[in-house]
């Protein structure tokens, strides 16, 4: 007896009911999925599995702990493309039992990088996928003109950015032409004014429009969703395709943004733009008064150099007087004219022999005469191929009459008149044994005069059925 109960009673009470581990695990899972529900978790990305499934495996950790985390058809979440080992993401995710394994894991919906929020992780996986089009390269980046003399400006009509340029403009390089295209630089739809912008300017004659010499886009600082519409994806392509070279002037120095990677240059505000597209004028006016001094002195100097030759030349051969210069360079003159009629008349005569030889030569191969040749040749073939047919068919009709015959002593037809007959299955084939007849089969015999459908009722062989 132990605590009033006999263990070997028969009337002792049942044992509680275990759960199986299916049973156990599953309540784990729905107790998870429903009390906890989905949750922001923020970590570092490690061991990131890309399957060909289109799922990705990742685990997320911190100094403390990790958990895995499955992404299913991850290439369709947001925010997808920030995932990288080492990155700290934040995830929206729904945690989870995988049932095989007894394995805790969180079910991700959607990532962000983390501390920069939803703009920053659009942002980050717009510049990777257009970094790998190779819309960032070097080499797809257009040179500047050194003296533009008209300059096209998509900006704001009224922002403090079209103001500074223009002062700019006008202070370094008065002889350029401003053309301003205004448009939309903050707000819901002012991407498409902004790319619509750039591929007129890029095709001015289409739209009458002056031509520029390059662009400038941009407009002043502000918050990273006030600048957003220049990380818009349309803006980008609008800025790779256009022809003209763009100079890419988005907010403060701080500020990056995907238009300034696509660019063909990035100024830091749209004041450095200006500076950058234009030339100083002060400046070139101080190098053009350097340098016309400078090539001056050279014209003077090389004036005296000449000089100097042509007084020493006067001195020199040219005093005594120009006929007797020449004498020498006539009778050179002379001596080469009569070379040159001797060997002329030379190469004439020997053309004269080679096309006197050519004649005779293409006399004996005229056409028509190669005609003639082949003509006779093609009627001597045509005559043997003629009578060799005709004792070809002779043989052939022979042959044929000689094969007909045997065919109707030893073909079918001479049996069907012997009184014979040929038995086929339901399939077409020639019965010859018992053994391809089945009780209740169907079988068709031929005759000289038509077909007979019997049904099997029974089979016979060596005597036993």
């Amino acid at each position: 007896m132990i605590s009033g109960v006999d263990l070997f009673s028969p009337n002792k009470p049942s044992e509680p009911k275990a759960l199986s581990v299916t049973q156990l695990v599953r309540r784990m899972k729905n107790l998870l999925e429903i009390e906890l529900g989905e949750q922001w978790v923020e970590g570092e990305v490690s061991n990131l599995r890309k399957q060909g499934s289109g799922h990705w495996y990742f685990s997320l950790k911190d100094e403390r702990a990790q958990i895995s985390c499955a992404m299913f058809g991850a290439r369709k979440r947001p925010g997808a493309d920030v995932l990288d080992d080492g990155a700290k993401v934040r995830v929206f995710a729904e945690p989870s039992v995988y049932e095989a394994r007894g394995q805790l894991q969180i079910i991700v919906s959607k990532v962000e990088l983390a501390g920069q929020g939803e703009l920053q992780a659009r942002f980050e996986a717009l510049k990777r996928k257009l970094e790998a089009e190779g819309l960032f390269a070097a080499e797809r980046k257009k040179k500047l003109p050194a003296f533009p003399m008209r300059i096209g400006l998509v900006t704001s009509g009224t922002g403090a950015a079209i103001r500074d340029m223009l002062n700019v403009l006008e202070r370094r390089a008065p002889w350029v032409e401003p053309v301003l295209f205004p448009v939309r630089v903050q707000g819901k739809g002012a991407e498409r004014e902004i790319a619509e912008a750039i591929r007129q300017m890029g095709d001015p004659e289409k739209y009458e429009i002056p031509r520029c010499d390059l662009l400038i886009v941009g407009r002043g600082g502000g918050s990273l969703e006030d600048l957003w519409n220049f990380n818009e994806e349309i803006v980008a392509r609008a800025i790779a395709d256009c022809p003209l070279p763009v100079i890419s002037a988005v907010g403060h120095e701080i500020d990056f943004t995907i238009a300034d990677f696509v660019a063909d240059l990035r100024a830091p505000t749209p004041s450095a733009a200006a500076e950058l597209a234009v030339p100083d004028g002060d400046e070139l006016r101080t190098r053009l008064g350097t340098l016309g001094r400078r090539l001056s002195r050279r014209v003077a100097e090389r004036v005296e150099r000449l000089e100097l030759v042509l007084e020493n030349a006067k001195r020199g051969v040219l005093s005594r007087g120009g006929e007797r210069l020449l004498r020498e360079p006539a009778m050179k003159v002379d001596a080469l004219r009569d070379r040159m009629n001797v060997a002329a008349q030379a190469v004439w005569r020997e053309k004269v022999i080679d096309v006197r030889s050519l004649r005779r030569a293409l006399e004996s191969r005229h056409p028509q005469r190669l005609l003639a040749q082949q003509a006779e040749l093609a009627r001597g073939l045509a005559g043997r191929l003629a009578r060799a047919g005709q004792a070809g068919l002779a043989d052939r009709e022979q042959q044929l009459k000689r094969l007909s015959g045997m065919l109707r002593a030893l073909g079918p037809e001479s049996a069907f008149e012997r009184g014979f007959s040929i038995t086929l299955d339901a399939e077409g084939r020639v019965v010859r044994s018992v053994d391809q007849v089945k009780k209740g089969g169907e079988l068709r015999t031929k005759l000289r005069d038509g077909e007979v459908v019997s049904e099997v009722k029974r089979t016979e062989s060596g005597g036993g059925q």
